[in-house]
């Protein structure tokens, strides 16, 4: 008997019942563990409503309220760490020293936004700087949307739900998730924890399902932002629904390595292999297109096989694990597919990738030239990367332009007028130089440019997304 997951609002679970529930399984052992079914129009109408109440009974809670609720918050999850673990090994396939990452860096991130939001201020604008300001003072002030929705990926289902949750509760909203059906547990489970621990009833709400309630909630007349982690045509469907309100997006990518002629290329070959692989390549800065100078093209590819090959693909509940299983069946299959389509149109294989069940194991393509091929144009989101030479540094730039998206990227060089040239020139919304595309660190600027999506995350960058400048004027008569 599995459970019934059900929604989370007012500081309660509420039980619904809907037409249909669909089960949910484990990707490792392809056994069921709970059944969802999509909240209804009624169901999210009530969530938003407990939300705009708190938001309107907590509005005008002093910050330190704030940085309270947010570290007790940080040291829940710490304490719940060891189960929030096993439901992520469980429910997504996550390795368990990954899933152990995750937990702690969710932990400091709700930390991090409480000391970043007492750094946050307005600003004085110098109003009589004209002759129509002349006796005017004005100064700039913070303050929060109101109700902002936040739809969740499955990936990283407590890291990627905090990156929303605390800096909007931190900018003084109130939130209403939609996580994936995946990271349901893991949503519920923090609501749960967030409730004891002294945050007010209604300030954080989790709604069930999959599309069709996501875009009820985007759309809500009582929703003022939406913050959205997902793929590229999720997000329009969900810019679509939400219309002309704030629309915080990180969407898809198939990020570009570069790996030029004067690199440390075995250093390269293994940071980019980590990058490729691990988390089964379910990431959107998961390193997929690999750009490599012809010169040093086949030392990289022996070094990028032998990384890729060293490691383990298996059991996520063992710590020794790299690779754990993708998500479904389903995803699985699309990657075995797009593997093999793309050797069918012209590539081969410098490594191939074996399917068990949902265990994928790395897959490496080497493509001369890459044209349409799908592993080239496409979000592979999943364990594949395409090898493609370079004849010389532009035309490596020109290739790892050569996308539609443009979320993050990395360059491997000793030469930092080339490191130069690629940060003004590479179309991204970030760069790394010497470290791989799938490095992230939660105090800078992370989003994309392209169809990668708008606006930016990072503690400091994601509580300025999630609150909007006031301007306040101000006319006076000085004393003679």
């Amino acid at each position: 008997m599995t459970d019934t997951l059900h929604p989370f609002f007012d500081g309660h679970e509420v039980e619904q019942h809907v037409d249909r529930y669909v089960a949910l399984h484990s990707p490792f052992n392809l056994q069921p563990y709970a059944r969802i079914g999509d909240s209804t129009s009624e169901t999210i109408g009530a969530a938003v409503a407990a939300a705009h109440d708190a938001f309107r009974g907590h509005r005008t809670a002093p910050l330190h309220q704030r940085i309270s609720w947010l570290n007790a918050a940080a040291q829940a999850i710490e304490a719940a760490a060891g189960e929030l673990v096993e439901l992520i090994i469980n429910d997504i396939g996550k390795p368990r020293r990954a899933a152990s990452i995750e937990v702690q860096r969710s932990a400091e991130f709700f930390r991090t936004c409480a000391a970043t939001v007492s750094t946050l201020g307005g600003a004085t604008v110098p109003v009589d700087s004209v002759v129509n300001g002349a006796g005017r003072f004005g100064f700039t002030l913070r303050v929060p949307f109101g109700v902002v929705a936040a739809v969740t990926p499955f990936n990283a289902p407590i890291n990627l739900l905090s990156q929303k949750v605390a800096p909007a509760l931190a900018a003084g909203n109130a939130v209403v998730v939609k996580p994936h059906p995946a990271g349901t547990r893991v949503a519920l489970r923090l609501a749960t924890l967030l409730a004891a621990v002294g945050l007010p009833p209604g300030l954080f709400n989790v709604v069930t399902g999959h599309r069709d309630p996501a875009l009820l909630l985007a759309s809500h007349p009582g929703v003022s932002a939406v913050t959205f982690t997902g793929g590229t045509p999720a997000g329009d469907a969900l810019a679509n629904a939400a219309g002309a309100r704030k629309f915080v997006a990180e969407l898809g990518s198939n990020a570009a390595n570069v790996v030029l002629a004067d690199a440390d290329v075995g250093d390269a070959a293994t940071r980019i292999a980590s990058a490729a692989f691990e988390a089964s390549g379910q990431q959107c800065v998961s390193a997929q297109r690999i750009v490599v100078e012809r010169s040093v093209l086949e030392h990289f590819l022996a070094a990028f096989v032998a990384a890729a090959c060293s490691l383990r693909v298996g059991d996520p509940y063992d710590p020794a694990t790299d690779i754990g299983p993708m998500v479904s069946l389903q995803a699985a299959e699309r990657v075995m597919r797009m593997a093999d389509a793309s050797v069918a149109a012209g590539g081969r294989f410098a490594l191939v990738p074996i399917r068990r069940d949902c265990l994928v194991s790395p897959g490496i393509i080497i493509v001369e030239s890459p044209g349409d091929s799908a592993i080239w144009r496409e979000e592979a989101f999943g364990p594949l990367a395409v090898v493609v030479p370079a004849d010389h540094p532009h035309h490596a730039l020109d290739l790892a332009n050569d996308s539609a998206f443009g979320l993050q990227g990395a360059l491997f060089t000793r030469d930092l007028a080339w490191a130069l040239r690629f940060a003004r020139d590479l179309e991204v919304g970030s760069l790394w130089v010497n470290e791989a595309s799938r490095f992230r660190l939660d105090m800078y600027p992370f989003g994309g440019v392209k169809r990668s999506g708008t606006g930016r995350e990072g503690a400091r960058y994601a509580i300025e997304e999630l609150s909007q400048l006031r301007f306040i004027g101000m006319r006076f008569d000085l004393p003679d």
